[in-house]
């Protein structure tokens, strides 16, 4: 027999910071299984399956974040009190004096742990001197808990939601593990009736969800992890070791890793929860095929992209302040969607570009409505060529680690090009080439395509749909080159 090493079995359920417990990874498949048998036997219950279900999120949440899952409760306990004295209160001072110490709990918690020693380094940097940055800890999916919790308490402010009576059904809203840590970032009014229903899950429900988690592990298991490892963190990490070739490839590399890192982990998220009984809204809608860049926030990200409109855009007056206005709120709700990404001034350049192709695209669109033209589809392929080509500009600054290696990256790029090394390229790298071409021709497969596979899948037998799971866990196992790597979006 083998011994069995009670610590090391006690290590694998205790919170580690180098493997924080995320969908692709063999313990979470197994903690899913054992929490899956449990919950079909809740499921026709009301508070022993919400019980069940919140102390195993915040399980969940401390894996990624350790004791950090204190914060999590500390902003649930404040946000639900906090709205409940919104809706009782009648004097409009109260009101807005809740809102406000709401705004400032909420996003000073976000502050703190995420903008600290960026606010420092920038202001020494101005006034001179040195700072050693403080060593603060970013708790996993800070923002997108905060930003969920604060669209409960505005929309209570707003009088477009009452609040729930118990705590226990809002701290199962804000927790709820499919979306805890990277989203999408659900909204009370869509989430919270839900709570209330009889747990059903349909067939369709349950394909879906089964279809949703195969595709998104394929996703970002297979094609974002292995592109990223073997190809384009190489090429990020020293641009200047590489031609201007390879480091282009890298960025539409980077493109399709991001995307399919972001939308595995949503699809993978969507499809958890359709197995629960929960349905999450679509959080990516193939965002380059996009044909101008203001298509693409509507395609990409969307629950953050509506979440800034519905949230900032809108608070600042929208479109309802005149043209100047409108182009100035829509700048400043960019750039501050771009610090929300990260703590850096490549983040905010990033926003500032999207912020600034939006606007112009706006302007161009209010001087030049849209008219019948000849050539519709070679129009639109070039439209698609020239926003997917800015949107893979503006990912550079994303992803280097600083703007001395976007300089690098655009002078390999412009000057060091060497097209000659194009069959060298290919052979050298032919596995990352393959996914890559693969990754790009799935993206840009037609919407009938996609839902036609979803109803194959939704129409298989039980083992049918078993075999589907399985033949992508062996695709998983077989093109793991390294460790487990976590979420791009885990950062944010």
């Amino acid at each position: 027999m083998f011994p069995l090493d009670i610590h090391k079995l006690q290590e694998l359920f205790l919170y580690n910071p180098d493997e924080p417990l995320i969908f692709n990874s063999g313990l979470f498949l197994f903690l899913f299984t054992g929490f899956l048998w449990i919950y079909i036997s809740l499921s026709k219950t009301h508070k022993p399956k919400l019980i069940f279900v919140t102390l195993f999120s915040l399980y969940f949440y401390y894996k990624s974040s350790g004791a950090y899952f204190i914060l999590l409760l500390f902003a649930t306990g404040i946000d639900f009190t906090l709205a409940k004295l919104i809706h009782t209160s009648k004097d409009q001072w109260y009101r807005k004096f809740y809102i406000i110490v709401t705004l400032v709990v909420n996003l000073g918690m976000l502050g703190y742990f995420k903008y600290t020693n960026f606010l420092f380094d920038s202001f020494f940097s101005i006034a001179g001197g040195d700072f050693q940055p403080m060593d603060i800890f970013l708790p996993v999916g800070v923002s997108f808990f905060t930003f969920q919790s604060l669209s409960y308490t505005l929309d209570v402010y707003r009088g477009n939601l009452k609040p729930v009576d118990s705590i226990l059904d809002y701290a199962f809203f804000v927790s709820f593990f499919p979306q805890l840590v990277a989203g999408p970032i659900v909204r009370a009014s869509d989430f919270l009736p839900q709570i209330y229903k009889p747990t059903i899950v349909t067939n369709e429900m349950f394909g879906r969800g089964v279809f949703l988690i195969g595709c998104g592990l394929f996703k970002k298991a297979v094609i974002s992890d292995y592109i990223s490892i073997n190809f384009v963190d190489r090429v990020f990490d020293a641009p200047t070791l590489y031609s201007g070739l390879e480091n282009l490839f890298a960025v539409y590399g980077y493109g399709l890793q991001i995307y399919c890192d972001f939308s595995g982990y949503s699809d993978m998220a969507i499809g958890i929860a359709l197995l629960l009984g929960f349905r999450f809204p679509l959080n990516f809608d193939s965002p380059y095929q996009s044909k101008n860049i203001t298509e693409f926030w509507r395609r990409w990200h969307i629950s953050l992209s509506t979440w800034l409109r519905d949230y900032l855009y809108i608070s600042l007056g929208g479109n309802r302040k005149g043209e100047a206005r409108t182009y100035l709120n829509q700048m400043t709700t960019m750039l501050l969607g771009g610090l929300w990404h990260g703590a850096s001034w490549r983040f905010i350049i990033w926003g500032a570009l999207h912020g600034a192709a939006l606007t112009m695209h706006k302007f161009y669109r209010s001087r030049f409505p849209k008219a019948p033209s000849q050539n519709t589809q070679w129009r639109n392929f070039g439209r698609i060529f020239i926003t997917f080509h800015f949107v893979c500009f503006c990912w550079i600054f994303f992803r280097a680690a600083n703007i001395t290696t976007v300089v690098d990256i655009l002078n390999q790029i412009l000057f060091h090009f060497n097209a000659g090394l194009f069959s060298e390229v290919i052979e050298g790298y032919k596995v990352v080439m393959m996914l890559m071409v693969i990754g790009y021709l799935l993206h840009f497969m037609p919407r009938e395509a996609e839902l036609a596979a979803q109803e194959t899948i939704t129409s298989m037998p039980l083992a049918g749909k078993a075999a589907f799971m399985i033949s992508v866990i062996i695709l998983v196992i077989q093109s793991k080159s390294s460790g487990i790597q976590p979420f791009i979006y885990f950062q944010f």
